[in-house]
């Protein structure tokens, strides 16, 4: 891209859209023409790995809205005794708008939902071996992640053109591997954490200790 195209895709010429829309604009960059069905497989193949996957229902509702914006055309596709099949594909517009919002949009937080985390954080509320066993199963279930990023890794390495899908794929599997090894800590935490809980005062009626200082996190210096 010359200098004065460059100069001409200002910041200002993507629009407002939610991320379910740039995922899908991102996936029809590589040159295929796909279905909302395709873009669903492709998700969970490649970005549900390190961001997440849309429902087909929201892969086709931003479909409608990316149409509809001219950033994407579709056709029914038909084969001689097959369904029909929508295919859609991105236009010069919405290669712009996705091109200017990668390279422009603001690097956000990471926003962290850790369903395993939140369990553990209540855990005065379980026994320590069940505790752990949750643990040992969050940890099968990341191994499981880590294998699978490691095999689309090596089948996504024989299309040059998908050279960040394999980046993309082997930061996940480094990511997925460090939870790993975050998770077989935790299972020393447990027990340390049992016999300093051990200590708390005794319990209130209903089985849940009772603070020696409440309030503690209203203060703004923790």
């Amino acid at each position: 891209m010359s200098a004065t195209e460059a100069a001409s895709d200002s910041a200002e010429s993507y629009p407002q859209l939610p991320a379910t829309s740039w995922a899908v604009l991102g996936m029809l960059t590589l040159g295929e023409g796909l279905t909302g069905y395709d873009l669903k497989k492709w998700a969970d193949w490649s970005i549900g790995y390190f961001y997440w996957s849309p429902s087909v229902s929201q892969i086709y509702a931003e479909l409608k809205k990316l149409e509809k914006a001219g950033f994407v055309t579709s056709e029914v596709v038909s084969e001689p005794g097959e369904r029909g099949r929508r295919v859609y594909q991105i236009t010069e517009a919405g290669t712009r708008a996705a091109r200017n919002w990668s390279r422009d949009a603001p690097v956000e937080q990471p926003v962290l939902k850790h369903g395993l985390m939140l369990r553990l954080w209540m855990g005065h509320l379980n026994d320590p071996e069940h505790l752990k066993q949750l643990v040992r199963t969050h940890i099968a279930n990341l191994e499981d992640l880590c294998d699978q990023t490691v095999r689309r890794g090596k089948l996504a390495s024989n299309e040059p053109a998908w050279a960040y899908t394999v980046m993309s794929l082997e930061w996940s599997q480094k990511y997925f591997q460090n939870e790993i090894d975050l998770a077989h800590d935790l299972l020393t935490q447990i027990d340390r954490a049992t016999e300093i809980y051990a200590e708390a005062d005794p319990v209130d009626r209903f089985g849940n200790p009772v603070l020696r200082e409440q309030g503690v996190w209203r203060s703004g210096d923790i």
